[in-house]
């Protein structure tokens, strides 16, 4: 949330003829302390959680205390990673800063996505599906299982690369198309910074890939709960069952944190631009719903083309009749719908930063 900021006075800095390697400095010092103090909020929160997850039942007792915590060398390596990724996410950002302070201070830099994106996106889909249709009948069981998820790792890494392009495609439709000022406004926003707009709604995109697999879980523990079931299918069933419960009660927590904050963030990122607007006479509901739909808006294209990529990666696993049996609709259905809901509730939450930004006005 205060990455902007923080942009715009390292700019300042720059441009009163702060060196790259102080400002690098201050920079990475920042970050790496602001996410010090996340990752020791995480490991208390850890630790404090570690007993009631550990009454999760799984092979018909309860995991417990010891199976949950991480050793203490573990807990260690991940906060250094955090520190560590939180200081090159810094560096990287610096580039901008850097090389064009000016740009940056007087918010002239474009954010361009190009088309290749797209392409790049299109071949890794299909080299995913080539080998997760292949893999499973030349290696093991836990070699197979392992690429498996790693390959929907990258296809959902390669989700967030091609979608700031797929908005920006949207965007432009809806611009020449827009009759009304909140819906031009809301094209203008999606178009000023696609991968903001993607930002808004990439938790959607994770929900509804997520969807996919559970759905499919629901169609298959259907098929293994028959009347022909045996003790071990229930129990393995019963698994499957809290496994996807876990799956999706942690996509919606990540939907709703990452929602939450990129909207907070955009709506202070913009405040200058609502002032402006504010006092070009543009009512305050006008901006609200500009502001809201630039976020709704392109959820639909989020969420379908994310279930269709996870539709195809899965297909070659448990085939055509599962993903598309009742319950997995149903299930699929339903977990977008809640994913959609989160979003929409967060539009509404972060309201009245945005009439705070009028009232300053």
């Amino acid at each position: 949330m205060s990455a902007r900021r923080r942009d715009e006075r390292l700019s300042t800095l720059r441009l009163l003829g702060v060196s790259p390697a102080g400002v690098t400095v201050a920079t990475v010092t920042e970050s790496v302390f602001v996410a010090a103090a996340g990752a020791l909020v995480g490991v208390i929160a850890h630790i404090a959680m570690s007993p009631l997850i550990g009454l999760i039942p799984f092979r018909g007792e309860p995991l417990g205390f010891t199976a949950v915590l991480l050793p203490p060398l573990q807990i260690a390596l991940v906060f250094v990673g955090v520190l560590m990724v939180s200081a090159t996410s810094a560096v990287v950002g610096l580039r901008r800063v850097v090389i064009s302070p000016l740009g940056v201070r007087t918010r002239t830099d474009v954010t361009k996505v190009h088309w290749l994106r797209a392409v790049f996106a299109a071949g890794a889909v299909a080299i995913a599906f080539v080998l997760i249709k292949v893999f499973p009948s030349i290696g093991g069981l836990v070699t197979t299982i392992v690429v498996v998820a790693a390959l929907f790792g990258a296809v959902l890494a390669v989700l967030n690369l091609v979608g700031p392009w797929v908005l920006k495609v949207s965007a432009s439709r809806q611009l020449r198309r827009a009759e009304r000022p909140d819906r031009l406004l809301a094209a203008r926003i999606g178009l000023d910074s696609p991968k903001a707009a993607w930002r808004q709604v990439g938790g959607i995109a994770m929900a509804s890939f997520m969807a996919v697999f559970a759905g499919t879980g629901v169609a298959l523990m259907n098929v293994m709960t028959g009347p022909e079931a045996s003790s071990t299918d229930f129990a393995l069933a019963q698994d499957i069952r809290t496994g996807l419960i876990i799956t999706l009660i942690g996509s919606f927590l990540m939907v709703a944190a990452s929602v939450g904050v990129n909207q907070a963030s955009d709506v202070l990122d913009q405040r200058e631009l609502h002032r402006s607007l504010h006092h070009l006479g543009m009512p305050l509901e006008t901006v609200d719903h500009a502001r809201r739909r630039a976020i709704m808006s392109p959820l639909l294209v989020t969420a379908i083309g994310s279930a269709l990529v996870a539709a195809v990666l899965v297909f070659p696993l448990v085939g055509l009749a599962l993903i598309t049996a009742p319950a997995s609709l149903i299930t699929i259905a339903l977990i977008v719908a809640i994913g959609v809901g989160v979003v929409w509730a967060s539009t509404w939450a972060t309201r009245p930063l945005l009439h705070g930004a009028f009232r300053t006005a």
